[in-house]
């Protein structure tokens, strides 16, 4: 016996869909758009409704939408409705959607009158004089700003020797120990490994005129007046500078800054001051630190290539550098330390407030940072080359 009902679902189930189409009906007098077949995305009702596809109606007519033949849709059917919206429009013509399936309504009523409008292409580009002068205003306006920051954060720190300061010793404990303690194995490694490579290099050199033992002067007085000060600055820039910014634009996104200058809390003191404070006290004692290592990355060098007794080296090394060469290589770590804090912590502040922002800060903060400790060297280069220091 035959089973006539699985045959005739069957054969429902292999049943093409209609493909969606449309026409357009003017006999009546009123346009008529009359949608017929499946509009759904996978059977193909993606097509885009010609712009000129109303050129036959007169402005001031109604157009009304036939759905009788419609069967299946999705948001295919909504597109084609949109496209045919925007149509009528342009052709003078009013929209009724009264005829349609009431969630195809609703959904109809969710997207905008008219479309998005295109983005403005680039301008013309101003002229080189104008440029020039809106870089040198904006230089000298970030430069006052921090200037003027780099003046309040001295006013609170002095304030602080008087006990006034609104600075919460806990916080300037905390900065301290990020920015000291925290990094004596980053710091100390990486001069070690400098002044190791300069004993190497200079052992090399030295060697071909018979003055091996005057690579310790080299090792001693390079990182006391030059190495160990710029390579510690560098540390602390990518290392705490980074750290500052992306800790204030994270506030700031978050508008704590808000709060606080509503209660009328000044930021200056408050969350400034003491990371300004803190890596300006612990530079210049990193610096001493990492100018020790260093000369002991030169000693295991040249103990493990020289003939010559680590007395000897020692010797050598404290007869061949001046004690004003870690006075200059001092006072440089604590310019060094506070332009590395006064910037980061400028970045910081003129931030953005979303989470992408917080990247930016923290690598704009690190690359004024070194870029300005390089600079800043090289003004101190030339001062203690005119005071013959």
């Amino acid at each position: 016996m035959t089973d006539h009902s699985n045959a005739s679902s069957s054969s429902a189930s292999q049943t093409p869909r209609a493909a969606p189409h449309w026409d357009l009906d003017m006999h009546t007098g009123t346009p008529c758009l009359h949608v017929q077949g499946d509009w759904t995305v996978q059977n193909g009702g993606m097509a885009p409704f010609p712009t000129d596809g109303l050129h036959q109606t007169h402005q001031g007519q109604t157009l009304q939408i036939d759905t009788t033949g419609l069967q299946q849709w999705d948001s295919a059917f909504i597109t084609f409705l949109w496209d045919v919206k925007q149509a009528a429009g342009h052709a003078g013509l009013t929209f009724d959607p009264t005829h349609l399936p009431e969630p195809a309504q609703r959904l109809l009523a969710l997207l905008p009158e008219q479309p998005a409008a295109k983005p403005a292409g680039p301008g013309p580009k101003p002229p080189l004089l104008e440029r020039v002068g809106d870089i040198t205003l904006n230089t000298l306006t970030e430069t006052g700003t921090v200037a003027e920051l780099a003046e309040e954060t001295t006013k609170g720190a002095l304030k602080t020797v008087t006990g006034k300061s609104g600075m919460r010793l806990k916080d300037l404990a905390t900065d301290i120990w990020n920015a000291g303690p925290s990094a004596l194995l980053i710091v100390g490694v990486v001069n070690f490994l400098v002044g190791a490579i300069l004993a190497f290099v200079g052992l090399v050199e030295l060697r071909r005129f018979a003055a091996e033992i005057y690579v310790a002067n080299l090792v001693g007085i390079a990182c006391a007046r030059e190495i160990s000060a710029i390579m510690t600055a560098i540390i602390m820039a990518g290392r705490t500078g980074g750290a500052y910014a992306a800790r204030i634009s994270t506030m700031l996104g978050n508008e704590e800054i808000d709060a606080l200058q509503v209660f009328g809390i000044p930021v200056s003191t408050y969350i400034l001051l003491p990371s300004i404070l803190s890596l300006a006290l612990m530079m210049p004692l990193l610096y001493l630190y990492g100018t020790l290592i260093a000369i002991l990355g030169g000693f295991v060098v040249a103990m493990s290539m020289m003939s010559v007794s680590a007395i000897g080296y020692w010797t050598t090394t404290f007869d061949g550098v001046a004690l004003h060469e870690f006075v200059f290589g001092f006072v440089k770590s604590f310019f060094f330390a506070s332009f590395i804090a006064l910037a980061a912590c400028r970045v910081g502040l003129k931030a953005g407030r979303s989470a992408a922002d917080v990247g930016i800060a923290a690598t704009r903060a690190v690359v004024i940072g070194i870029v300005g400790i390089i600079a800043m060297d090289a003004v101190f280069a030339v001062i203690a080359n005119a005071l013959d220091i």
